[in-house]
């Protein structure tokens, strides 16, 4: 046990060693069959029907479209699926790999998702088997009692009995999940069957598809919005990752098996549906899209024997095999984000003896039936389409953070190839079909928005509040009541716990703001926080120097004791709780801390200096003021270089240089370096301007070789001979913090280096610098 501040982020998320466990139980072909039902549901019959009746034969195209598409977010799924095995997929994920409160959302919107798409298979079982009652008339169709729609209540009452089952254990969900999912895939091999036969004793099928794409490409587009969510049974599949036996094996396999089986499938009813049939005085795929969501019963009744029996009992059991796993992969949202204090702890409980998450499967189970019963389930399952979407984007996005934080210390079943361009056509990929969406169910976009905003004030107001508490409690805080706009925040060093504190003091005057130094209590995973709360007082007098010197310059403070398992996420939550502004720290430390360097969502000034004996405040004994000049005095002035590309983190290299210079004892030298094309940045263009102020320019260009580009940079530098240098974290697009060639001249230069480091959203600053190109021209 200790008080530090070292990174953590170097060892892969560990499991929750003080929390029971899953039992793994399922197999690989248990997951296979979970991975089927969730992409097949009723959707085969029901879907494929309108879709050829945008399409017309090319929907075949669609569909093996959609299958590419979809392969790009599946493969960063079977990754990380396969290295970080636990309920909550993508959630988890999230978590692991994206800032707050991009986790809770990301959780929010999957556990919505999921437990709609439950209520609409249980509501679509209720309406094929009131159908199915009709068909062979054992009622009429009117409301039981008057007042009870039949449906609904078939449809409430399968919810409970996969609640139940699912409670019972993991092992019976899976051999349920196995028996629904044969039976559901033999009306399909039925269909493909007679299909088949039929063509084969007409050999002039062929005719049915000489018009193959009557609607043009755009047909094909409109087919593949209808039915591209069809293939996103993937998230399901990893909600198995704490169940399935061999996951890093068994989850790249599952999803990869069962994408290939389902879209094959679809592609195979589509093609005997159209080819089968010869309706009279139409073209087959123009009967089966007129008749929409009845279209393939309608064209089994031409060649199938009990054709419509069949496709409606298929119906039916292909929405029992969703049902079931939408059950299941709900449950395990709800179990993982309560784990995470997310959503209430009680929601991580397992069963003593079932070993099941039953709180989470009867909390989503009700939720399910509830709204199966009460609300427009039309309208609101648009939604899940897009939150689909939002979540695969946000997947995509962590795949690439966490294999940049942990690099190879994770073992992987599978790696995504070309990273991280595939996860990179993902993300563009699924933000494209999203907006597809947005123009042709705005609805959709609007429930979205809504649940989201919803999600958002219940994180701010409660969920956050509880994770911090029970993941890095606040054990001594003291400082000034009045808090300042502008805050600051030194993680406390031990080793050398003042010499950050003069940049903060200089930064805090400058900005009016205040100063916060965090001190984190490590201790050990398998031990309780409690324990760390006896070292509150000592770690509390570690702090009596530095608070002198802040009250000596009359800056606000404040003092922050947390004891944390993890150091990197009691800095990130404090800087989130504290609304800190910026992180002022040791550029080692945060270079070799990678999950904080990649989650901070605050401006950060890394310092890099050995021996700083730098004085950044004016010598108040040696000024000596003129009464008739005010003038004061000038004093020997150190170089400070400023390293300037106008790039992302310019703007905080020049505040830097601003909140430096003013202390009186800098001259500033400024090199202004550009990549390739000739093209000099903002500030190279103000030449005479900035001599008109005393700084000294010098202007350089960078190549495409980093060891090159930083012999320049460095040669540059040392030619002002500086005192200080403040540079931006990338420098004409080198990573300042990665890059082994500037990080030797780092270490080539004898002075104190302040690396600036803004905060943006990814890709924000390229679409801005971009768009004033355009403009420009």
């Amino acid at each position: 046990m200790s008080a530090s501040t070292g990174p953590e982020s170097q060892r892969p998320p560990v499991e929750h060693p003080h929390q029971h466990q899953l039992v793994r139980t399922l197999s690989l072909t248990d997951i296979i069959m979970v991975g089927i039902a969730g992409m097949i549901g009723g959707a085969i019959f029901v879907l494929t029907g309108p879709a050829i009746g945008l399409a017309g034969s090319a929907v075949i195209v669609a569909f093996i479209i959609n299958a590419i598409i979809t392969l790009f977010t599946a493969m960063g799924y079977a990754e990380l699926g396969s290295a970080m095995p636990e309920a909550g997929g993508g959630y988890l994920w999230v978590r692991e790999g994206l800032p707050r409160p991009n986790a809770f959302i990301s959780g929010w919107m999957a556990w919505f998702a999921h437990t709609i798409a439950g209520s609409l298979y249980a509501v679509g079982f209720g309406s094929f088997f009131a159908g199915l009652l009709q068909y062979t008339q054992v009622i009429n169709g009117d409301p039981l009692l008057g007042i009870i729609p039949i449906d609904k209540l078939v449809a409430v009452a399968s919810v409970l009995v996969f609640i139940y089952i699912n409670v019972k254990g993991t092992s019976e969900t899976g051999k349920t999940g196995t028996i629904v999912t044969i039976v559901q895939l033999g009306a399909v091999f039925a269909l493909i069957a007679a299909g088949f036969w039929t063509m084969y004793n007409n050999p002039n099928w062929t005719a049915n598809f000489s018009d193959f794409m009557p609607m043009g490409v755009g047909g094909i587009v409109a087919a593949m919005g209808l039915t591209f969510i069809q293939f996103e049974g993937y998230e399901i599949i990893v909600q198995t990752g704490e169940e399935v036996k061999n996951p890093k094996r068994n989850i790249p396999r599952a999803i990869f098996i069962s994408l290939a089986m389902v879209v094959t499938l679809y592609c195979i009813v589509a093609f005997v549906s159209i080819g089968s049939i010869f309706p009279e005085g139409m073209a087959s795929w123009k009967f089966i899209g007129d008749n929409r969501e009845l279209g393939i019963m309608k064209a089994a009744e031409m060649f199938l024997p009990y054709g419509a029996l069949i496709v409606l009992a298929g119906g039916m059991v292909s929405t029992l095999a969703a049902l079931n796993a939408t059950t299941f992969s709900s449950a395990r949202v709800a179990f993982a984000m309560g784990r995470h204090y997310n959503l209430p702890h009680k929601l991580s409980s397992i069963h003593p003896r079932n070993k099941t998450p039953h709180v989470a499967i009867v909390v989503s189970g009700i939720i399910m039936a509830f709204i199966a019963y009460t609300l427009p389930l039309a309208d609101i399952a648009v939604a899940a389409g897009v939150i689909f979407l939002l979540l695969f984007t946000q997947v995509n996005i962590a795949v690439i953070s966490i294999r940049r934080i942990y690099g190879d210390k994770m073992s992987y079943g599978f790696k995504t190839p070309l990273f991280p361009a595939i996860q990179i056509t993902g993300i563009f990929l699924n933000i494209g079909l999203a907006l597809y969406l947005l123009v042709t169910q705005p609805l959709s976009w609007g429930i979205t928005i809504l649940w989201i905003l919803v999600g958002f004030v219940i994180y701010r107001m409660y969920t956050f509040k509880q994770e911090i508490q029970h993941y890095a409690p606040i054990v001594t805080s003291e400082g000034d009541l009045k808090r300042q706009d502008y805050r600051i925040l030194i993680p406390y060093t031990p080793e050398n716990p003042d010499r950050l504190i003069k940049y903060a003091i200089r930064i805090a005057k400058e900005t009016a703001g205040e100063v916060n130094i965090l001190r984190v209590i490590t201790v050990p995973h398998q031990t309780p926080l409690s324990a760390g709360v006896a070292f509150a007082d000592t770690a509390k007098r570690s702090f009596e120097p530095l608070e002198k010197m802040l009250d000596s310059e009359t800056v606000p403070n404040h003092y922050l004791v947390r004891v944390s398992h993890d150091t990197t996420e009691a800095i990130l939550a404090t800087i989130e709780e504290q609304k800190i502004d910026l992180l002022v720290t040791d550029f080692e430390t945060l270079r070799h801390d990678k999950k904080l360097l990649t989650l901070t969502t605050c401006k950060v000034l890394a310092i890099n200096a050995e021996d700083d004996a730098l004085q950044l405040e004016p010598d108040h004994e040696r000024i000596d003021i003129d009464l008739k000049s005010r003038a004061i005095p000038a004093v020997d002035k150190k170089n400070m270089v400023v390293v300037y590309d106008g790039r992302e983190h310019s703007e905080l290299v020049l505040k830097a240089t601003s909140w430096l210079e003013h202390s009186g004892r800098f001259k500033v030298n400024l090199l202004s370096i550009s990549k390739g094309g000739g093209e000099k940045n903002s500030v190279a263009m103000q030449q005479d301007f900035l001599s008109q102020l005393g700084v000294e320019l010098k202007e350089t260009q960078l190549t495409a070789s980093s060891s090159r580009s930083a012999d320049i940079v460095l040669s540059a530098i040392s030619s002002f001979q500086p005192d200080l240098v403040v540079m931006g974290a990338t420098l004409g697009g080198f990573s300042v913090f990665n890059n082994p060639d500037f990080l030797a001249l780092l270490d080539q230069l004898n002075c104190p280096v302040i690396i600036a480091r803004g905060f943006t959203i990814p890709g924000m600053h390229r679409a801005k610098s971009l768009l004033m190109r355009v403009l420009r021209k």
